[in-house]
């Protein structure tokens, strides 16, 4: 089937020179393009797993079925599986209107505000399937959202403009994260009225409802946008062929370009973000063990950590475009290690809000320059060709180790206590260094 492709704007040189020229990349229409389509990949997350919970509380749910239910979001971690559909398959109709890539997105955009009205409608204290079927939708057609633009995101900019992309993707993703987050409870609460207390479905339907509306902006910019030009593919002539294009080559080409050194990049991907992740699964059980009060952990972290983690994004864009990805992703790597000194630190000073306003933007300074470096880094390993199905199986496995150790970190604490803890995430980072300094070797191999 034929592709509808406007062509993209002529792409920012391939080597930046100066500072203005670093900057200027987040000024480029693609940069600005990526803070809407980033909102609307930010927005469904929450909504199937944070404030879900807590409105499932709230009506009553107990928390081992809410336990189980948060497996619902297994969905972002086994996208790849259906990534080659999304790289190859066209949607009748809509893709020779649109192009492969916008179809995808505008297809999957659709059936999230769907399953956020679904949500809405539907009562948990009454009967909780018909809501977890809604959030399962939610949750497949946020994974497929998100490979779809991570592969419009590479085709869109040479690898030089990938960070300003990413920062710029992240800066509309974390500020969806807080309207769905604090967003959604403030709507809430102001739709109970004088009722501060109990479980409203009524005030939950309208607070979904606006999420399902704030769907919409994506939408437009997706319409708005123009499709990258599309590379070359020859199509199959019968099922084994597809099966080779859509499935096989794409992993068989990664292994073709970097050979043995494939095992290398791979064990950087899986530890990169170890330190990050392994010590935010006990955040906020410190938290509530220095005796920071529920409105005090979000002020600061809804506020002074968000606004950190954007500039540290923008950051990690600015410096990755004018010193390589590289030399950032070193440094991202330090800084991700040494910031949960930092939380020793707290842990002796005590119940200090000051204090965690400083820890709190050191840390979310470092984890969004790491990101910003990190996404490029990934970005520049994909072959265009499979941009979509590649790049999600990287970003999969990324959390699969980190995830896995972190199951492991409540049970550290109890034996040795929170400064130790935090001592033994930062040396899980030291092997990233050593990984990242290897990598470095290996430059991304992209076809001619």
């Amino acid at each position: 089937m034929s592709e509808t492709a406007t062509p993209i704007e002529t792409p920012p040189p391939s080597t930046v020179r100066t500072w203005r020229e670093a900057l200027r990349l987040y000024l480029q229409p693609a940069s600005l393009r990526m803070v809407a389509l980033g909102f609307a990949a930010g927005l469904p997350l929450l909504l199937v797993l944070g404030t879900l919970s807590f409105r499932l509380r709230e009506a009553g749910i107990d928390r081992s079925t809410i336990g189980y239910l948060s497996w619902v979001g297994l969905a972002y971690g086994v996208k790849w599986m259906w990534a080659p559909l999304v790289d190859r398959m066209p949607i009748p109709w809509l893709t020779r209107q649109l192009g492969r890539r916008r179809s995808w997105l505008l297809s999957s955009q659709i059936v999230i505000a769907g399953g956020l009205v679904g949500m809405a409608l539907n009562d948990p204290s009454q009967l909780l399937g018909p809501l977890v079927a809604c959030a399962l939708a939610v949750a497949v057609a946020s994974a497929t959202q998100d490979i779809a633009l991570d592969a419009y995101r590479i085709e869109s900019a040479e690898v030089n403009a990938q960070a300003a992309l990413a920062a710029s993707y992240q800066t509309g993703y974390r500020l969806a994260m807080i309207w769905a987050g604090a967003g959604v409870l403030w709507i809430a609460a102001w739709a109970q009225g004088e009722q501060t207390t109990g479980y409203a479905q009524a005030a939950w339907q309208v607070a979904y409802l606006v999420m399902a509306a704030s769907m919409l902006p994506g939408m437009w910019m997706v319409l708005a946008s123009p499709e990258p030009v599309p590379a070359p593919m020859t199509p199959a002539r019968n099922l084994a062929e597809w099966v080779q294009g859509a499935l096989i080559e794409p992993f068989a080409d990664f292994w073709r370009r970097y050979r043995w050194q494939a095992l290398q990049v791979l064990a950087l991907i899986a530890v990169y973000r170890i330190s990050d992740v392994v010590m935010g699964i006990m955040a906020n059980p410190f938290y509530v063990d220095m005796g920071f009060t529920k409105t005090e952990v979000a002020s600061v972290t809804k506020v002074y950590g968000v606004v950190m983690t954007l500039v540290g994004a923008f950051v990690g864009g600015v410096l990755s475009a004018r010193w390589g990805v590289m030399r950032i992703l070193m440094l991202g790597a330090v800084l991700s290690a040494v910031s949960n000194l930092l939380f020793v630190w707290l842990s002796g000073v005590g119940h200090d809000v000051s204090a965690l306003v400083w820890v709190i933007s050191a840390d979310n300074l470092a984890s969004g320059i790491a990101s910003a470096a990190f996404i490029a880094y990934l970005s520049s390993l994909t072959n265009i060709q499979y941009s979509a199905t590649q790049y999600a199986l990287l970003s999969s496995m990324m959390l699969l180790l980190p995830k896995f150790l972190a199951g492991f970190s409540g049970d550290f604490v109890d034996a040795y206590g929170y400064a130790s803890f935090f001592t033994a995430t930062a040396w899980l980072g030291v092997p990233v260094l050593l990984l990242v300094a290897l990598a470095a070797r290996v430059h991304a191999r992209q076809p001619s």
